[in-house]
C-alpha cells in the first residue's frame, strides 16, 4: 500500500492540529515526518539471488540421487542446462525481496536497518529544515514503515538541556501505538509530550515567537 493512501484527511488534520496545539505553548518547532523505508535494501535481492541460485543447484543435486534414476534421456546432465536452472534459480530469489517486505527484512540485518534508519532521519532533519528556527529549537518524530522504526531528534537548543532518556520514552509509547495499529493516536501522543517537556524545561511561548516550520505532517 502506498504510504499517502494509510492516512485519511480527517488523520491528517488531526495531526495538525496536535502540532498546533502544543506549539501555541512553547517557543519550539515540532516536525512530524513519516516514510516508507529508509532505504532500497539491494542487498536483500543480492543475498536472494544467492540463496535461490544455491537452492537450484542443491535441488537438482537432490533428485539426481532420490529422484530421477536414470536422466540420460533428458538434458539433466548438460552443462547449459544446469547454468540456466541456476541463473533461473538466482533470478527469482533476487526478485522475490521486491514482493515480499517480510522475506526482504530477514534478508537484511537489524544494525544495518538501524544505520539506514539513522542517516534516513538525519537527512530528513536537514530536508525539512527543522534546524532553521531562530533559537535551534525544532524536533522531529521521524517513523519508518519498513523498518519499524521510531526516532525522535531534537536541535541543539533543546537537546542541551533534555536528556535522551525522555525522547526514548516518547519513542517507547509511539511504538506500543503503532503496534495496537494507532498510529495516529500515537503520533497525537508524542506530540503532546514533546510539547509537555519543552514547558518543564523552560521553553515558554512569547510575544515574538512565529509559526517558523508548517505545522503538516510530512510523508515521504
Amino acid at each position: 500500500m502506498n504510504i499517502k493512501r494509510r492516512f485519511s484527511d480527517s488523520d491528517l488534520e488531526r495531526i495538525k492540529r496536535a502540532v498546533k496545539d502544543a506549539e501555541d505553548q512553547i517557543s519550539g518547532e515540532i516536525v512530524p515526518v513519516i516514510v516508507e523505508h529508509s532505504g532500497r535494501y539491494l542487498i536483500a535481492n543480492y543475498k536472494g539471488s544467492l540463496i535461490g541460485s544455491s537452492l537450484a543447484f542443491i535441488i537438482m543435486i537432490f533428485l539426481d540421487r532420490y529422484i530421477i534414476p536414470d536422466a540420460t534421456n533428458t538434458l539433466y546432465y548438460d552443462p547449459v542446462f544446469i547454468f540456466l536452472v541456476v541463473i533461473l534459480g538466482g533470478v527469482l530469489g533476487g526478485v522475490i525481496p521486491n514482493y515480499s517486505e517480510r522475506i526482504k527484512r530477514l534478508l537484511v540485518s537489524q544494525s544495518y536497518m538501524d544505520h539506514t534508519t539513522r542517516q534516513r532521519a538525519e537527512n530528513a532533519f536537514l530536508e525539512e529544515e527543522v534546524f532553521n528556527t531562530m533559537q535551534r529549537t525544532g524536533i522531529m518524530i521521524f517513523i519508518s514503515f519498513f523498518e519499524h522504526e521510531v526516532i525522535v531528534m531534537a536541535d541543539r537548543g533543546i537537546n542541551k538541556v533534555v536528556e535522551q532518556k525522555q525522547w526514548d520514552s516518547i519513542v517507547a509509547d509511539i511504538v506500543t501505538q503503532i503496534r495496537a495499529g494507532n498510529i495516529i493516536a500515537g503520533l497525537e501522543t508524542g506530540i503532546k509530550r514533546c510539547g509537555e517537556i519543552l514547558l518543564e524545561k523552560g521553553f515558554h511561548k512569547t510575544a515574538s515567537d512565529e509559526n517558523e516550520l508548517h505545522d503538516d505532517l510530512r510523508i515521504n
